[in-house]
């Protein structure tokens, strides 16, 4: 049957709604995009923020239902580090490229001011990369594998007292970047009275200090009102476990304690299975697409700007992104002229300054030149009359000594002849 196309009158921005007369079949293209996409897989990152010893290995084996790779870190880290690890899961026929990130460290240093700096500077470096695959002439973003954090799971020490000042400032430092979702770690160690009471105070502490949390979308009518429930449900209250424990017929996920049994996946035990239900199961791509159109083009946006590139120029017209470059490239050309003209006239000045100061140098060595030669000739002269006085008085004393011995002749010779006359 032909379809034929009914035309209804035109909108406000000139695109017009038709009516089909019978099926032309793009209705199946959702189901193309589901071919595809599971065809490709799919990338998921999270980062987990925590103090050392809160669970937080234990809690992604329990999410993933596996085992990753974890090994104890100790309290003796001199700074933060992130360590990431990579894996490829497969549910079905559904592909998962899972990274794990861990902050090694958090919270161990006695001075805990930087504690944060590392986790954002890991975060804007997975932007960076992400913006050089872009700005490539061969791009392969199909095949590039983003490790741009798509959830970032931040764990709430259970003390009942309200959150630490490391808190907020690092919460407070992430939630223009990255998707954050505070979870209070091992619940099972305060009771539901104090785990109430604590759930309003970090609340009204996220507010007080206008943390943006993660909220789960509520533009969905068949989603709307899960989502709106477990909004209010934060931050998730969870227990991890790797242990298995018999309960009836069946053996689940619990851990075993003198005065009994912590179900993990009992929600009146703990909210494990609502974090898993959101993070995984209902929000995953959410959380994807935030990452993607909020904080990634916030963070390109910001640099690009800073790189000096803009949308329109100064008449408030658009701009292109070649005429921007083509622009810059010429303001880098003047300033590298204007550069090369400052270090030209600086060289000649030190130049001029370099003959100036040797010229003076010289005129010193000349005028001590001088000096020494006119003390020269004036030692010399002074040697000159010395050596003439003592050649005077050589001579001198010469002659006395030929006086003196002719005298001493004579008289000998006078001595003898008076003898021989006797």
């Amino acid at each position: 049957m032909a379809a034929v196309a009914v035309e209804r009158p035109p909108v406000e921005d000139k695109v017009r709604t038709m009516k089909l007369g019978g099926h032309v079949g793009f209705d199946s293209l959702p189901d193309q995009l589901v071919a595809k996409s599971t065809q490709s897989g799919f990338t998921f990152n999270i980062l987990c923020i925590g103090e050392t010893g809160m669970g937080k290995s234990t809690l992604m084996d329990t999410l993933f239902n596996t085992s990753f790779e974890s090994n104890p870190a100790p309290h003796t880290l001199p700074a933060v580090k992130l360590k990431s690890h990579t894996y490829e899961l497969q549910e079905s026929n559904v592909k998962l490229k899972l990274t794990i990130v861990d902050s090694v460290g958090y919270g161990d240093q006695i001075n805990k001011g930087d504690s944060f700096t590392a986790i954002v500077d890991y975060i804007d470096k997975q932007f960076d990369d992400y913006l050089q695959e872009e700005l490539k002439i061969r791009r392969s973003l199909s095949a590039y594998h983003d490790t741009r954090i798509h959830a970032c799971l931040y764990f709430i020490c259970p003390t009942g007292h309200g959150l630490k000042s490391i808190d907020l400032v690092c919460m407070k430092k992430l939630d223009s970047k990255v998707n954050v979702i505070p979870i209070i770690a091992k619940a099972d160690t305060i009771s539901k009275a104090e785990l109430s009471r604590f759930k309003q105070r970090i609340i009204q502490e996220v507010k007080s200090n206008n943390i943006q949390i993660y909220q789960f979308p509520t533009d969905d009518d068949t989603m709307v009102k899960v989502n709106s429930e477990m909004n209010n449900q934060i931050p998730f209250a969870v227990v991890g476990s790797t242990d298995f424990v018999r309960v009836g017929n069946k053996m689940v996920r619990a851990r075993q304690y003198p005065w009994g049994t912590v179900q993990v996946e009992n929600e009146s035990h703990c909210d494990f299975t609502k974090l898993r239900e959101m993070l995984i199961r209902t929000n995953m791509e959410d959380m994807r697409e935030v990452t993607h159109m909020r904080h990634y083009e916030l963070y390109r946006k910001k640099i690009l700007e800073t790189m000096g590139f803009s949308d329109v120029g100064q008449d408030n017209q658009p701009v292109s992104f070649q005429q921007t470059f083509e622009q810059k490239r010429v303001e880098h050309r003047e300033e590298l002229q204007r550069k090369e003209d400052e270090m030209r006239q600086t060289f000649v000045l030190r130049v001029k300054e370099k003959e100036t100061e040797l010229k003076e140098v010289e005129k010193e060595l000349y005028t001590k030149y001088d000096i020494l030669k006119r003390e020269h000739a004036e030692e010399k002269k002074r040697f000159e009359d010395l050596k003439k006085r003592l050649e005077d008085e050589k001579t001198e004393f010469q002659k006395r000594k030929h006086q003196i011995a002719t005298q001493t002749l004579s008289t000998h010779t006078l001595t003898l002849g008076k003898s021989k006359k006797k």
